[in-house]
This record gives C-alpha cells, sequence and structure tokens, in this order.
C-alpha cells in the first residue's frame, strides 16, 4: 500500500476523532452545567427551607397553645407534636436541630407554648418543665355542648355578653375570613340549607389559655376553630377514603358524642348509624329532637317526636344538615372508624349502660326490661 494513502488515512481518522471528541464536548458540557444547576438549585432550596424551618412559626403571635407531652416521649414522639400543634414548622428540622445542639432531658408535662417562640426557647422550656409565658386567662369548653351553651362559657369567662359572640359567630364577614383561613375543613357546606349556626361543631372542645387578660374576641374563637382545624386534619386521608367530607365526619361524630355516654361504645353506636344509613333507615336520635326544641329536656313526649324540622331525624332521612354540637376527637375516631357489627338499635339504661340489638323485637324486649315504667 502506498506509504501516502497510509498517511491520509491516518489523518483522516485524528481529523474524525477530533470532531467526534468536539461533538461529545458540545453536548457534554450543557449537561453538566444543567445537572450542576439542579443540584445548585437543590442545595439553596434545602438551605432556605432549613434556614425558614429554624425560624418561629409566627414571631408575632400572642396565642397560648397547651402540649400535653406523654411519660417517656423521645425525641421524635416531642417533635411530631410541637409540629401538629403550629409550634414549630417541621418536626424533622426540629429533631436534627435538637441533636446537633446534643440536647436531652426533656421533662413530660402541660406546656402552654406559642408560636413566636424560638426553637431554643422551646427546648428551654422543655427542658425545664416551665411554661414561656403566664397565662392570664384559661376557657374550658366541655364536649358535647352546643354553640349557644359555648357561647354562655366564653361570657362567663370574659367581659363579652353572650349576645356580642353570637353575633359574632354568626358573622359573614368574619365567617369568610376563617374559612380562607382554614379552607379544608371550613367548607360551604356551614352556610348550606336549614343551618342553625354555621359554626356549630366547629369550635372544639378543650382548653384554651391566653397570655392577654382581656384577648380580642376574634382571636378566641380563632383559636377553637384552629384546633378542630387541626385535628381534622390528621384525618384528611381517611375521610376522603369514607367517601364523607368534614360536615358530613363533624354531623355523624355529633351525633355520636351526644349519645355516648362511654368511650368503649362510641364505635358501635357509630355501627348502628351507619348500618340505618346504609338500608334507608331514619336515624332517629333523640339528640336531634332536642337541638331541634332548642332548649334541653329531661325527657321528650310523643308530639316531641312529629316536631317538623330538618334536624329532626324522626321526620328525615339521612344526617341532619350539620352537627349539633362540638364533639372530640374520639367521636371523630368513632365516626370514622366505626365497629362492624349488625345492630341497628340501642338504648342507655338508667345506669348508663348501652345495650345493643340486631331487632326491633328485641329492642322492645330490653327497653321493657330496663326503661318502661
Amino acid at each position: 500500500m502506498d506509504s501516502r494513502n497510509d498517511k491520509k488515512t491516518k489523518e483522516q481518522i485524528m481529523v474524525e476523532r477530533y470532531e467526534e471528541a468536539k461533538t461529545v464536548r458540545r453536548i457534554v458540557f450543557p449537561l453538566v452545567v444543567v445537572i450542576f444547576v439542579i443540584i445548585a438549585g437543590v442545595v439553596t432550596g434545602s438551605v432556605l427551607y432549613v434556614n425558614n424551618a429554624l425560624k418561629p412559626v409566627d414571631p408575632s403571635s400572642e396565642e397560648i397553645i397547651t402540649v400535653d407531652i406523654p411519660l417517656g416521649s423521645g425525641v421524635t414522639t416531642i417533635s411530631n407534636l410541637l409540629e401538629e400543634n403550629g409550634i414549630i414548622k417541621d418536626a424533622t428540622v426540629f429533631k436534627y436541630y435538637v441533636k446537633f445542639k446534643n440536647e436531652h432531658s426533656f421533662q413530660a408535662g402541660t406546656y402552654e407554648l406559642t408560636p413566636s417562640m424560638t426553637l431554643d426557647e422551646i427546648i428551654a422550656s422543655l427542658k425545664t418543665g416551665k411554661v414561656y409565658q403566664e397565662t392570664k386567662l384559661t376557657i374550658t369548653i366541655p364536649e358535647g355542648l352546643r354553640l349557644t351553651e359555648i357561647a354562655a362559657i366564653i361570657a362567663d369567662n370574659t367581659d363579652y355578653t353572650e349576645e356580642e359572640i353570637l353575633q359574632l359567630l354568626n358573622d359573614e364577614t368574619f365567617i369568610q375570613t376563617q374559612k380562607e383561613k382554614y379552607p379544608e375543613t371550613l367548607t360551604d357546606s356551614i352556610f348550606g340549607d336549614n343551618i342553625k349556626y354555621p359554626l356549630e361543631g366547629y369550635l372544639f372542645p378543650a382548653t384554651y389559655s391566653f397570655v392577654e387578660e382581656k384577648p380580642a374576641l376574634e382571636e378566641i374563637i380563632d383559636q377553637m376553630i384552629a384546633k378542630t382545624n387541626s385535628v381534622v386534619q390528621k384525618y384528611m386521608a381517611d375521610i376522603e377514603n369514607k367517601d364523607m367530607n368534614v360536615h358530613e365526619l363533624l354531623t355523624m361524630a355529633s351525633l355520636i358524642e351526644e349519645e355516648a355516654t362511654n368511650e368503649s361504645d362510641r364505635k358501635t353506636i357509630a355501627s348502628v348509624f351507619y348500618n340505618r344509613l346504609e338500608i334507608g333507615m331514619p336515624l332517629q336520635t333523640d339528640p336531634t329532637v332536642i337541638y331541634a326544641i332548642g332548649e334541653h329536656r329531661e325527657r321528650l313526649y310523643f308530639k316531641d317526636y312529629e316536631i317538623e324540622d330538618p334536624y329532626n331525624t324522626y321526620v328525615i332521612q339521612g344526617l341532619p344538615p350539620g352537627p349539633i354540637a362540638g364533639v372530640g376527637e374520639v367521636s371523630i375516631e368513632a365516626a370514622l372508624y366505626p365497629e362492624n357489627t349488625d345492630y341497628y338499635y340501642f338504648l342507655a339504661t338508667k345506669s348508663g349502660d348501652v345495650l345493643f340489638s340486631e331487632t326491633l323485637e328485641e329492642h322492645n324486649k330490653k327497653y321493657d326490661e330496663y326503661i318502661g315504667e
């Protein structure tokens, strides 16, 4: 073979390799730049997120939130509790911050904390077992109370009158601001047909503490709605899986709350209600009659059960338009996770026991034995 042709072939190969290398560089370099930008963006975003999570939730907040730290709680449990109650922004960041600072020996107890606290202030409080700020006003709302009864309790503990409180609780502008603040909990259902009070069932029964001696009424109500929102948010996935909305859940939970005497009865009572709904049988629960009447009755008469009212479950099918009382978390869980039974009837004895039956005949026998005069 001619040496000149051989040399030419080698030169062509070198040129081709050079061109290939240029092509590879043109492709690889932009990819490297893109990857670098992505990595830099992720790192920057992570740093900004962590930096934000290390700051107080709301530096200007004076709201006092009661947090119970059970005995034996680890850092993970405590972190989750603080995030659930709105004291910190991110449980994971707080947990690693505690480990980074080599903090430990947190004490169990009931703490009154505020969203304006720094992480170091929260840690100091948990280590000393002391509350961060002195409470000047405490309002306790028991479970199972109607909105008008809750208004009376607020009035008894503050300078606000029941009329002022009820006026705010029915003020459409105030309610709209709350709907915007808690859109998943306060939906358009609270303004549904025949609703007596839009916020009935949305003021969570709990103890509320305030650092101000005379907090704004809006702040008091907001805390109660915020508590309902925080509890409901924990169950949103299960609410959707049950093909319910929040309003229906709280309505069912309020019926359970009003009927149950013991915690253990609630899921079984819930099963009765769901069994009745499934076959189109009226719920026929006395508390709805009392709610329809608008005042407490020690005893109901036959004429009471015939009252034409959208809340009276003796004359309507299905659930009433809305909740009839404030409910605790146990009743919410009962409404979400009822027992699987074949019961369609129940009655409470004079001793407080609840007896369940599958048939009307069985139910009537128990009524004659335990209730009949």
